[in-house]
């Protein structure tokens, strides 16, 4: 029988005016990867906050038994010193800090106040070569990837000898290559005998790696199921989730008749804002139309979110330059203001960075960007600001206690709809989607695709990027492909295929 190194038992947290987990238990095996899975809300995040210390102990209710001891962490590094290190999605990197100090920062190589720089890059370089990742300790976080990054943080958690690794959304940021490279990573861990904990929303990675599932829904244990012995398929996993059978994942889209052009452009050209000489869109020329779903698909890097942000007013990039059509009359925009008044909407990829003001309510987030609308001679009315927020909390079926919430005390995908309310308030012909359902579990995606599709047979245009390829087929009507800042190709739906979209991505690195 296998050894139990990790057991939670009848853990229950309580926030305000919310039980977030409610006698939550969970037995992790050693050397196996155990996944987490549910919906947004579902308490998987603040589990693995209760079992790191970040919600020390006396905070909730319940046991942490991790190697046959009971623990009691009253702060994070007192669980890393046994061994459990967690890796949050919001990756915690100081971008003008070296590999090697972002490592091993708070965890300094050296005695008497002085760091050893040179054991600490040395070790550093170890631990990269471990993770797979060949660049020197000494180059700066700004300087590589998202997905190095991402290899950056698992080797920083091995720096702290790690013994159980938990990973929370690990891939929602990462191209499918950079994706299957970090799973690949968890199995050869898994092999050395490290045990893993991992929370995805991509149920396919699961099934991948996964020796056990457990499923929490509500805050509550549902269910745990064994790779070995039972059905641990997608759609068995998803009926734990959700409660019930999801059998389309993509809500069926009445086709009304697709209308005029709404928004073209041609031969856009952006260069970096930093490095001048640097294309990052180059020549691109797209069109949507009234009513009609276009989706932007490419791999990360392809400039797809260059495009779009440069669209909305010049909200990214230099020396911009090709012409911008709004229902056939040429337009410039040199604002978000600009972009705004002229009916377009940019839904960011970054929603707690860009998209939401997290220490402030529903209210003042969903009229953000039509504060006139809510105000009287410049002064806001907030009657009239709640009122409004109440109407996109009930039209998108945002789950919460009521509007005077804070956002950032929302799930991922109650913060999108919010995100979404705040630029459906400004009352937009076309909406430019980033990364719409990142992060996202698939009952809160199936949400937004349903707005999705009432906002275009309102006769809205919607250009949806998205890296995620069964979403982007899924959803659009036609689809353009970008790499290296350009059109590799445009498909219609009825022709579309992961694999054409993938050859034709290919093709273009070719040069043919």
């Amino acid at each position: 029988m296998a050894e139990v190194i990790l057991e939670m038992k009848n853990i229950t947290k309580t926030f305000p005016g919310v039980k977030a987990l409610d006698n939550v238990n969970l037995k992790v095996e050693k050397g196996e990867i155990h996944a987490l899975v549910g919906e947004n809300g579902a308490g998987k995040s603040t589990l693995m906050n209760v079992l790191s210390g970040i919600y020390p102990y006396g905070t909730y209710e319940g046991d942490i038994i991790y190697d046959g001891q009971i623990c009691k962490f009253g702060k994070i590094s007192d669980s890393e010193e046994k061994g459990i290190v967690i890796i949050h999605q919001e990756l915690a990197l100081i971008p003008y800090m070296s590999i090697g100090e972002n490592m091993y920062l708070g965890n300094e190589k050296g005695k008497n106040y002085a760091i050893n720089w040179d054991e600490t890059y040395r070790e550093a370089d170890q631990y990269l070569r471990t993770v797979g990742l060949h660049e020197s300790s000494h180059t700066l976080i700004k300087d590589i990837g998202v997905g190095k990054q991402q290899l950056v943080e698992i080797a920083k958690a091995l720096s702290k000898n790690a013994k159980l690794l938990i990973l929370d959304e690990p891939t929602a940021s990462l191209n499918e290559e950079d994706s299957k490279a970090l799973l690949e990573l968890l199995l050869k861990f898994k092999k050395e005998g490290m045990t893993s904990i991992l929370i995805s929303h991509k149920l396919n990675e699961i099934a991948y790696v996964a020796d056990k599932i457990t499923i929490l829904r509500d805050g509550a244990t549902i269910e745990t199921l064994d790779k070995a012995s039972e059905d641990t398929s997608e759609d068995r996993i998803i009926r734990g989730m959700v409660g019930r059978e999801l059998t389309d994942r993509f809500p069926k889209r009445e086709h009304s008749a697709i209308g005029d052009v709404a928004m073209e452009v041609k031969d856009w050209t952006v260069y970096h804002p930093l490095y001048s000489d640097r294309k990052v869109v180059d020549h691109v020329s797209l069109h949507v139309k009234k009513g009609e779903v276009v989706g932007i698909c490419g791999l990360m890097g392809a400039g797809r979110t260059e495009l779009a942000m440069s669209i909305f007013g010049g909200s990214y990039g230099a020396n911009i330059s090709g012409q911008l059509f709004i229902n056939g009359t040429e337009v410039r925009l040199h604002t978000v203001e600009d972009a705004i008044r002229h009916k377009i909407a940019y839904v960011t990829e970054d929603r707690k960075g860009n998209g939401l003001i997290l220490s402030n309510p529903i209210r003042i987030n969903t009229t953000l960007s039509n504060l006139k609308e809510v105000s009287n001679h410049g002064v806001i009315d907030k009657d009239k600001e709640y009122m409004v927020a109440v109407e996109y909390k009930d039209r998108l079926k945002t789950k919460c206690p009521g509007v005077e919430q804070n956002v950032g005390n929302l799930s991922g995908g109650n913060q999108q709809k919010v995100l979404l309310a705040k630029w459906m308030f400004a009352q937009p012909d076309v909406l430019i989607l980033d990364e719409p359902t990142r992060g996202i579990d698939v009952g809160a995606k199936y949400e937004i695709y349903c707005i999705i599709n009432n906002l275009v047979a309102e006769g809205k245009s919607v250009i949806m990027i998205s890296s995620e390829l069964p979403e982007v087929l899924g959803m659009s009507d036609r689809i353009y492909i970008m790499n290296e800042g350009k059109i590799a190709g445009e498909v219609s739906a009825a022709e579309a295929t992961q694999e054409a979209i993938m050859a034709c991505i290919l093709k273009s690195d070719k040069g043919e």
